[in-house]
């Protein structure tokens, strides 16, 4: 009788199972634009977040992905795990620094590809709480975003360089030439175990630590010796991701391009977008994720870092295209921000303080708006005001064309101080003259902004 009650019990689990996916696979295909539009609001708004990659790659300081290129194995890997020890992590520094750049939320690594867990897991023991640090980093990260009122959230790698169970690939630190050698070290490896394991880790991360505004998957290689949404259980994933947290953020790496609610935002790396990014002839919200130097992690030596202008022009591009950007921080293993990215996050935070305006809330100027040479133009559609951003100062003059029946009034941005200005003559009788300054304000991209009737 117990048998066949506990029969009769699974069977009724299962086809609850059935029943839940069947109904959350509707879900997912149910939100309307306007209803997505909604969720991610606050994100369009913001415009501007921050990136954190740390892990024991922190330690040799030579690239993220410095396993893979030296090609180590995990015996050769386990002294950074051993001296692991941030002594100096702070993350009410980190989020404070943040907040005064002007980031409105942030993302850090849960774990990246090399498998190391930041969080205090129960499926590895691989992880911060068994180094010598011996905390939970992601419980006190968390802890210091949400008393900053920054919205938070976690990457998490579907890669893992360190997981006996996930199968070897071409992007693995012991990739192959031959097929017939992948065969020979995969035949004791098995998948499934290792979505298992990912699916909980991320399951844990989205039930242990409150809401959590953003997940950042990372990445689908599909093809020869990759991977792709098969691999990962990515359908599987995504519909749990989706009921654990109904309001959550998701990028557009799982490799579920084709299904419906299967990501949120395209996230083009490490270069600009030529236009705002469309799919199937409609734009798409997006998000340029860049770094300061060349690496995601902390890398001593690294010296093609960008200058303060280059990255306030890379933020004021990608919102005039209708996108974020989410600016990386590699802090080093002593749980520091290198002294060149504390640099540039103070700069960037001088000139938001006085310009935010032209950033929050900011999209693409309507196409009858022409931008002079040398400016980008972004718009505020709900206080119908329009931003000109001088890379170039003009040193007195600048014409905008074809506004002479659209402006109500102009100043500078950063100290609302009054630009006169007066129609032209003739066929430019359109067009306005503008009356600047001839020495450049103090402010490292001057902003004007123009008030529309």
């Amino acid at each position: 009788m117990k048998n066949k009650l506990n029969i009769r019990m699974i069977a009724l689990l299962l086809l609850a199972t059935i029943a839940f996916q069947s109904t959350v696979s509707a879900q997912l295909k149910a939100e309307t634009p306007e209803q997505k539009t909604k969720r991610m609001a606050w994100w369009t708004d913001a415009r501007f977040g921050m990136f954190i990659h740390w892990g024991l790659y922190a330690l040799p300081a030579r690239h993220e992905w410095v396993k893979n290129n030296e090609r180590m194995t995990n015996e050769q890997y386990q002294k950074y795990f051993e001296e692991f020890n941030p002594d100096l992590y702070n993350p009410k520094e980190w989020a404070r620094m943040a907040k005064e750049a002007g980031m409105k939320y942030v993302v850090l690594t849960a774990k990246h590809h090399e498998g190391f867990c930041l969080f205090d897991s129960k499926f590895t023991d691989y992880k911060a709480t068994n180094t010598p640090f011996g905390k939970d980093i992601i419980r006190e990260y968390v802890d210091a975003l949400r008393a900053e009122g920054l919205k938070v959230g976690f990457y998490y790698s579907l890669i893992d360089w360190h997981h006996p169970d996930y199968t070897i690939d071409r992007v693995h630190p012991q990739r192959q030439e031959t097929d017939s050698a992948y065969v020979r070290l995969n035949k004791n490896r098995d998948m499934s175990k290792y979505r298992a394991y990912l699916k909980n880790q991320v399951r844990e991360l989205l039930t242990n630590y409150g809401e959590i505004s953003v997940i950042w998957f990372d990445f689908s290689f599909p093809g020869k010796n990759g991977k792709d949404h098969n691999d990962w259980g990515s359908e599987d994933l995504l519909k749990m991701v989706r009921t654990l947290q109904p309001g959550i953020i998701i990028d557009d790496r799982l490799d579920l391009k084709e299904m419906d609610g299967g990501w949120d935002f395209e996230s083009p790396e490490q270069y600009k977008v030529e236009k705002w990014p469309e799919r199937n002839g409609k734009k798409v919200a997006w998000e340029t994720c860049q770094t300061f130097s060349g690496s995601w992690g902390y890398y001593r030596d690294e010296n093609t870092w960008k200058s303060t202008p280059q990255l306030l022009e890379l933020l004021i591009e990608s919102v005039s295209k209708g996108g974020n950007l989410l600016l990386n921080v590699g802090p080093t293993a002593r749980g520091v921000f290198d002294f060149r990215a504390q640099d540039r996050l103070k700069s960037m935070g001088e000139w938001m303080k006085y310009n935010n305006r032209s950033i929050y809330n900011c999209t693409e100027a309507p196409a009858d708006f022409v931008a002079p040479a040398n400016t980008i133009l972004t718009y505020n559609e709900h206080t119908k005001r329009l931003y000109v951003h001088l890379l170039s100062y003009p040193m007195g003059n600048l014409t905008l064309k074809n506004m002479g029946d659209k402006v109500k009034y102009i100043q500078f941005l950063h100290d609302a101080s009054e630009i006169k200005y007066r129609a032209g003559n003739g066929a430019e009788r359109n067009n306005l003259q503008l009356q600047l300054p001839v020495q450049k304000p103090p402010v490292e991209i001057v902003v004007l902004e123009v008030i529309l009737k």
